[in-house]
């Protein structure tokens, strides 16, 4: 698929994963839609990339994303969902302090799961409204992010691997739910990735985690990712895939 002259949109734009999505779709010629919270395109400022526009949104909310979906009326055609808004938490199902508080547990299914589901088919419906592509009637891509944390979750990661397991295991059914609207699926699942979430740790700490990773013995960039997402448009047979972006690595406890 080509992406020069076509829009996109990307959650969690402000930061990370989504910032460099952002970045590497705009370099490309793609007029792109970056959502994330209104805190978060406060606090990235005058930051953000040149030729993106930004709004605030919930990706949970219904009203929200119609709404930033509906700014694309008089932009090229919606061909490219990046789902990279996402929340992770850390909390043991049993602590000193007692059980997994629920409330935080729902709401990180309704951020990282529910939010991905609200986007998809919104941004699904306006994408399967174009004209196709090509002679087999493709339209577009949605791709979400799950994590490597869905296959080996690590201790106090219950709430964001059933979250991320979710996502893995609707990426093959919405890939063939809109099979039939030209529409491909797939989704990321990266390993431990050096956005501004993980500098916080410490070099110390990043030094150790890269340690763990066979190779390339490092920490995955922002910019690899958003490298993959362009692939993955590119490659029109990829659909229904989860693609594991963790240079081999298999999480431990």
């Amino acid at each position: 698929m080509e992406l020069n002259g076509v829009s996109a949109v990307v959650t969690g734009a402000a930061s990370g994963l989504g910032a460099a999505t952002v970045a590497e779709l705009t370099s490309r010629g793609v007029h792109v839609l970056g959502l994330d919270l209104d805190a978060g395109i406060e606090k990235m400022g005058s930051g953000g990339v040149p030729g993106a526009e930004y709004v605030g949104a919930d990706v949970t909310s219904e009203d929200d994303v119609t709404s930033a979906l509906a700014r694309l009326d008089d932009a090229p055609p919606l061909r490219l969902v990046v789902n990279c808004a996402g929340i992770a938490p850390a909390k043991r199902v049993l602590s000193s302090s007692g059980p997994h508080p629920l409330d935080l547990f729902r709401r990180t299914i309704e951020v990282n799961l529910v939010g991905t589901f609200n986007v998809l088919r919104l941004a699904a419906a306006r994408i399967a409204e174009t004209e196709p592509v090509d002679e087999v009637g493709q339209r577009g891509l949605i791709v979400n992010t799950a994590s490597v944390a869905a296959y080996e979750g690590q201790i106090g990661q219950a709430a964001y691997s059933a979250s991320k397991g979710g996502v893995v295991g609707l990426t093959i059914t919405a890939a063939r739910d809109l099979s039939r609207n030209g529409i491909r699926v797939c989704t990321i699942a990266p390993g431990i990735v050096d956005t501004p979430m993980l500098a916080g740790l410490g070099d110390q700490v990043r030094d150790s985690l890269a340690a763990g990773v066979p190779f390339p013995k490092r920490l995955a960039q922002p910019r690899e990712y958003a490298q993959l997402v362009v692939m993955l448009a590119q490659h029109d047979y990829l659909n229904g895939e989860t693609i594991r972006m963790d240079a081999a690595l298999r999480m431990q406890p």
